[in-house]
């Protein structure tokens, strides 16, 4: 299913079609002398260009061979990567980071071809400005001079607020503190990339089927990438920290979703070194009678499944409608807010989880707001406990409603029921006729999701009546279904009235990372979650866009109050929650059952950035036995123990990188 600038791209993993994610990272198993990890993937890159792109089938897999200043570690703590150290200015400004010395660019072939430098850096951003980088969203507001480089207001790119001092220091320039910003830099778009290497290569740089197209300085080298049926890569043997690189290779299959049981079987047979499970699926009985002792349930990932509401729809080819009257009539239900809200509490997140999760596991990955409830404090209280708080004040609609992770909060049919009666006074009495249809592209290979979003459909139509609502699931191939969502290229383009094939994972450790994306000043991604473009957008201030863009924008003016900073994005977040223009549908990762056969919570803890917990292989450490799930939850509270006093110790540690 990342970023300031985006629809399900980002850093977002393709999880809302059922793709998976391996516990901790990844897992591995050994076959004879040499440690393999074997898994699937879900979408073939449209390029390898980490710099220009905010999609995570792009960067899931780049980011395994190219490394960025910081990065992870095992419990999520940022530490040096490329750059060995760094220093903030006392105003927070100014981020100085001085360089490895010795570390290499090397070939898809493992030939060495020059050394990294700070130089590469500028060449890098410079590039990503040039051609308009998907990804520009995250930094062209932060970097000094940035945005008027990328406008044409100025055409001097020395003017952009980064410099090499020298070969082994580069320094960013930023036009207000962000005490999160350190945490951007593990994003593709702040990568380096060698300027001979890109000059040389031209328009067939970063090919997305050609390893050799571009450079890698990271703990892999990719090998071979075969649209729609595997990616591999092989250990960078001369990689500056090949220490903790513990594979020796990596293979990922494609898989669309349609033979959900194919990842316990190729896990048995020892193709795979983890599989998720599905509880639904036809041969789950057999699959927990063999490995009763190993499954365990991951933890939610930080990434958020949800459903969008395309307020501003142009195109009808994929439609049950069949006259004129029923498709204004579906634009007016959408741009009246109680009818979001019937159709928001008429949802019932737990049996949609439950398609993929289980019963037993399906509350758990439940997720009521775009942001994790507890992805940062504010004091005593988590971020979703504020939102509770501030959400009262939207409406009554809205008392006793639980907005925690893991809890079915929003589900209430009563509510439902009184919020649509409203609806239909007012929408009778603009010449709304019913039923209400609300078209939602599906992806039929996917049984998993198709299984979810028939729940869906399933759910709001007894709760509202399909006299009054009916859900047209548009049954179509992948291709067809990212072509009109993820993939298309303009709002008009975005051929739906609500879709599940949204999401994001989080760019970097701040609110703003999930709640600035969704501006109505960023087109990229209202495209995708809400279908349409531009800020002047009639529906868009029609349905209060403007109110949205004043919140988000005093929040990210707070840079010295960190709580008061917190505060004002879950009033933010409250407005977003209350519109329902955006119903958040469960964890896109995580909260599952698994085997595997990887030591737990060997890989790194990422909690934002494109080298995300799920797809980065690094640090993983094999195993030949299955983890049982006693190993699992002792390796979880030992984990979580460490990861305190780790967290709290970096936290000291960070006043001694202030000049």
């Amino acid at each position: 299913m990342n970023k300031k600038r985006l629809l399900m791209l980002a850093g977002v993993s393709l999880l809302s079609v059922g793709v998976l994610a391996g516990c901790s990272g990844g897992s591995s198993s050994s076959a004879g002398n040499e440690s393999v990890y074997g898994y699937v993937y879900s979408a073939d890159p449209e390029s390898l260009d980490y710099l220009t792109t905010s999609k995570a089938s792009t960067l899931d897999i780049v980011t395994n061979g190219v490394d960025g200043l910081l990065e992870n570690d095992q419990y999520g703590n940022l530490v040096p990567s490329l750059a060995e150290d760094w220093k903030v200015s006392k105003d927070g400004l100014t981020y100085t980071y001085t360089l490895r010395k010795g570390v290499k660019w090397y070939t898809s072939d493992g030939e060495e071809y020059a050394e990294v430098k700070a130089q590469d850096f500028v060449a890098g951003l410079k590039h990503a400005a040039d051609k308009k980088s998907e990804s520009l969203y995250l930094i062209q507001d932060s970097i000094k001079g940035l945005d008027a480089y990328v406008k044409g207001e100025s055409t001097d790119f020395a003017s952009v607020g980064i410099k090499a001092v020298d070969d082994y220091t580069v320094q960013y320039t930023l036009n207000s503190p962000e005490p999160y910003w350190n945490s951007k830099t593990t994003n593709g778009i702040l990568f380096p990339v060698n300027e001979e290497f890109l000059t040389s290569k031209g328009d067939k740089f970063a090919q997305p089927t050609d390893p050799s197209s571009i450079l890698y300085n990271g703990p892999f080298l990719l090998k071979s990438l075969v649209s729609k049926s595997s990616v591999e890569f092989a250990k960078n043997e001369n990689y500056w920290d090949k220490d903790n690189v513990h594979l020796d290779s990596v293979k990922l299959s494609y898989y669309d979703g349609q033979d959900v049981d194919s990842l316990a079987r190729n896990f048995t047979e020892g193709a795979y070194s983890v599989a998720r499970l599905f509880p639904s699926s036809p041969n789950y009985a057999k699959v927990a009678e063999d490995f009763k002792d190993n499954i365990f349930v991951t933890q939610p990932g930080v990434g958020s499944g949800a459903i969008g509401v395309n307020i501003d729809r142009q195109t009808y080819e994929h439609t049950s409608k069949k006259t004129d009257e029923e498709k204004n009539s579906t634009k007016k239900a959408l741009l009246n807010k109680d009818f979001r809200q019937a159709v928001n509490f008429a949802f019932d997140r737990k049996a949609y989880s439950s398609q993929v999760n289980g019963e037993d596991g399906a509350e758990y990955a439940v997720r009521n707001l775009f942001v994790p409830s507890d992805f940062v404090s504010v004091g005593e209280k988590t971020f979703g406990d504020v939102v509770e708080e501030k959400i009262i004040s939207y409406g009554d609609e809205w008392k006793d409603v639980k907005l925690a992770d893991s809890v079915n909060g929003i589900y209430n049919p009563e509510k439902a029921k009184a919020e649509f009666e409203k609806a239909k006074k007012a929408l009778e009495a603009e010449g709304v006729t019913f039923p209400i249809h609300l078209d939602t592209p599906v992806v039929e290979t996917s049984k998993n999701y198709v299984s979810r979003m028939q729940s869906f459909k399933q759910s709001v139509e007894s709760v509202l009546g399909s006299e009054n609502v009916v859900i047209d699931l548009q049954m179509m191939s992948e291709d067809d279904a990212y072509n009109i969502t993820y993939y298309a290229a303009n709002a008009k383009a975005e051929d739906w009235d609500i879709s599940g094939l949204v999401g994001w994972n989080p760019d970097y450790s701040d609110p703003s990372t999930y709640l600035d994306i969704l501006e109505s000043t960023n087109p990229d991604q209202t495209k995708t979650y809400f279908g349409f473009e531009g800020a002047d957008n009639a529906n868009a201030k029609a349905v209060g866009f403007d109110t949205y863009n004043k919140l988000t924008g005093d929040a990210n003016k707070e840079v010295s109050d960190i709580a008061a900073r917190y505060e004002k994005y879950a009033e933010a977040q409250a407005w977003m929650a209350d519109s329902s223009l955006l119903m958040p549908t469960m964890a896109s990762s995580g909260a599952a059952p698994f085997l595997s056969r990887v030591e737990p919570f060997s890989g790194a803890s990422a909690t934002s950035g494109n080298k995300s917990s799920s797809s980065y292989y690094k640090y993983l450490k094999v195993g030949k036995d299955v983890v049982t799930k006693k190993q699992y939850e002792e390796a979880r509270k030992k984990w979580l123990e460490e990861k305190a006093e780790s967290n709290a110790k970096a936290q000291k540690d960070l006043e001694s990188h202030v000049e």
